[in-house]
């Protein structure tokens, strides 16, 4: 997900990165990299298990839900949770809407395809399609997926229950999409437009495809994403969905 802001983040990272990652292993008390637990990469996502609604203390899977992340530089990242599903390797999944502005200027759009374990509430993700726009026009479709399709498999995108030190692949689509997490904090306050924010994940997120790139997320307790590199939350909620009926 998030391939502009991607290519951003590998641009700058670095030695000054690496620097970083390895004081905030030495702050959080993660693990060394030869003591880290290998990465999980088989998922049990038997469709009679899996929901297309629901959510767990992370990740709200809700039709009408949303969250706006912006910077002072003009990057702005607002993530919908569409009235609409898609069946993707035999699972009914949700589409979330994903649009990236970089300095104003619309770059990407991505509509990704969600599931939730009823009984667990790990969160699935199935795959993205995306638009990469340049001066209004699309540009590229580059990182697109579909778990089921030449090999490729559901990944996991937010554990129900998550712990310190647990490492998943979130897409496992072999050449195109090999995001991964690592847990390194359940217990991170983050300041933002939208209010302080306890209790929250901090994730770092690397590519098995591009050994350079590095990004940390933080997730709130009953909000989802809050933080993103330099975005903040500066809004979230529910919108009702259109055609939906008045109550």
């Amino acid at each position: 997900m998030n391939v502009a802001l991607r290519r951003l983040v590998t641009a700058v990272i670095g030695l000054s990165a690496l620097t970083a990652c390895a004081q905030t292993t030495a702050q959080t008390g993660t693990a060394a990299p030869e003591n880290a637990a290998p990465w999980a990469t088989d998922f049990e996502v038997d469709p009679a298990q899996m929901a297309s609604v629901g959510r767990n203390p992370y990740f709200i899977l809700e039709p009408g839900y949303f969250v706006v992340l912006r910077d002072d530089a003009g990057n702005q990242l607002t993530i919908t949770v569409l009235d609409e599903t898609k069946v993707v390797a035999g699972v009914e999944t949700r589409v979330i809407e994903e649009r990236e502005l970089a300095k104003g200027k619309l770059v990407e759009v991505s509509r990704n395809y969600f599931a939730i374990h009823k009984v667990s509430r790990d969160a699935f993700y199935f795959g993205e399609h995306v638009s990469m726009y340049k001066d209004g026009k699309v540009v590229g479709r580059e990182g697109s997926w579909l778990a089921g399709v030449d090999g490729a498999k559901a990944g996991l995108i937010m554990p129900g229950d998550p712990k310190v030190g647990f490492r998943h692949y979130q897409e496992l689509a072999t050449g195109i999409a090999m995001d991964r997490a690592e847990i390194l904090s359940t217990e991170e306050s983050v300041e933002t437009p939208a209010g302080k924010l306890d209790h929250c994940l901090k994730i770092e997120e690397t590519n098995a495809l591009k050994a350079n790139e590095l990004e940390y997320k933080y997730y709130a307790p009953g909000v989802g994403l809050v933080r993103e590199e330099q975005m903040l939350l500066v809004e979230h909620g529910t919108r009702r969905p259109k055609g939906a009926a008045k109550k």
